[in-house]
């Protein structure tokens, strides 16, 4: 393949996704000596779109905001300790602002692909505005689009009437008198359930398998913990902390897993549950808790216990899933049908022919803050070999 400037734009660096992963990634390369050459793309019209116009109303950052900041730049000690979705989206805006950061926004990649006999990135990208298709080609290629893209809805829930993703749902306000089934027992399902039922709705939630569920203050001091002693003891010190606030929740429905909350989330990636009221609404009957659906009938949902009760609305905080399969060519060898690195932790950031991963170790703000700093300082130790070399 040649190069025809005429053609093509050629970059050090290119940059997919304007999220939070996209942003520090930026900011990170931008404190390196070596890195002068990046462009970022964001098919959205703005960074953070997640955030802005995915995200419910009365969502709050989960973890305390020592463990929220991007690279250089804390949280002001003024902001609360658990960040609104409002304070964490002026504060992306403030970092975009502070470290000059300018996406193209608008900007969709629809092919991106290694050229083995150039040794760089090939990467189309279709500008909305202009409605045209400009190529770029690019030594390096972050994929900075994260585990979250693409909302996640199982086949066999598509069917009820009324169905829909948590990426849609802004406040029970909406729902006011209404039966309304969540399924789903992570961070979103428990809060919307909460919100559903302040709001005076008549909430249920599915919970389909044993869930640990803590408090934000528990994981903020398992957190500090984590960093003196092992994460066994750790365990023991949640586990036991959650039986003095909840009691046996398996009383209501909610079963615990056998394994810790913190081994758990280091072998598999998945997260305990944050209580954010949640339990205390469930005792007293104003949230009910269903086990796992077998089947759905129009409004009419059967559960695996046999039990068959209608719903006006239900609510699918089932996740989302990546979409770098989508665009990323011949990823076979990199990522799995999820659209998932299969590099194991802790180099999951790290790709063969200068591909990096920056927000797909299933650890929230803190993994993506880490993998932005490794991303760069071994982008910018390969650029300066090149340029001693020269």
């Amino acid at each position: 393949m040649e190069i025809n400037d005429k053609l093509m734009t050629v970059v050090a660096v290119a940059i997919i996704g304007a999220g939070p992963s996209g942003l520090a990634t930026a900011a990170c390369l931008r404190a390196k000596h070596f890195i002068h050459n990046f462009v970022i793309f964001e098919k959205e019209d703005c960074c953070a779109s997640l955030w802005r116009r995915r995200a419910y109303d009365r969502l709050h950052l989960h973890l305390a905001k020592r463990y929220c900041a991007l690279p250089y730049k804390p949280h002001s000690w003024k902001a609360s300790n658990f960040l609104s979705k409002d304070d964490f989206i002026n504060y992306i805006d403030e970092y975009v602002s502070h470290f000059k950061i300018k996406p193209r926004y608008s900007h969709c990649v629809t092919k991106a692909s290694y050229e083995e006999d150039i040794s760089l990135w090939k990467i189309d990208v279709f500008n909305a505005i202009t409605e045209k298709t400009i190529s770029y080609l690019a030594r390096f290629l972050v994929v900075a689009t994260g585990e979250n893209n693409d909302p996640y809805i199982p086949r066999y829930l598509s069917g009820f009437e009324g169905a829909v993703h948590s990426s849609e749902y802004k406040s029970g306000e909406m729902y006011r008198g209404m039966d309304v089934l969540v399924v789903g027992a992570g961070n979103s399902g428990f809060e919307i359930s909460y919100d559903l039922a302040n709001h005076g709705a008549r909430a249920s939630i599915v919970v389909r398998s044993p869930v640990h569920v803590v408090s934000r203050n528990m994981v903020e001091v398992a957190m500090w913990l984590l960093r003196y002693i092992p994460v066994w003891i750790v365990d023991l010190f949640v586990t036991f902390a959650t039986r003095l606030k909840f009691g046996d929740l398996s009383r209501y429905g909610i079963a615990r897993p056998s394994k810790g909350p913190f081994h758990l989330k280091l072998k598999t990636g998945r997260s305990s549950t944050i209580d954010v009221g949640t339990v205390g609404q469930i005792k007293k009957g104003n949230i009910k808790v269903f086990p796992a659906i077998s089947k759905v009938e129009g409004k009419v949902v059967e559960f695996i216990d046999g039990t068959r009760t209608a719903f006006d609305a239900m609510i699918l905080s089932t996740g989302y899933k990546s979409s770098a399969c989508q665009w990323l060519q011949s990823y076979g060898c990199i990522l799995n049908d999820n659209g998932l690195p299969k590099e194991d932790p802790p180099l999951v950031w790290k790709g063969g022919n200068g591909i990096y991963f920056v927000g797909f170790s299933s650890r929230g703000l803190p993994g993506i803050s880490q993998d932005a700093l490794n991303v760069a300082a071994d982008i910018d130790q390969q650029l300066s070999e090149t340029e001693n070399e020269t």
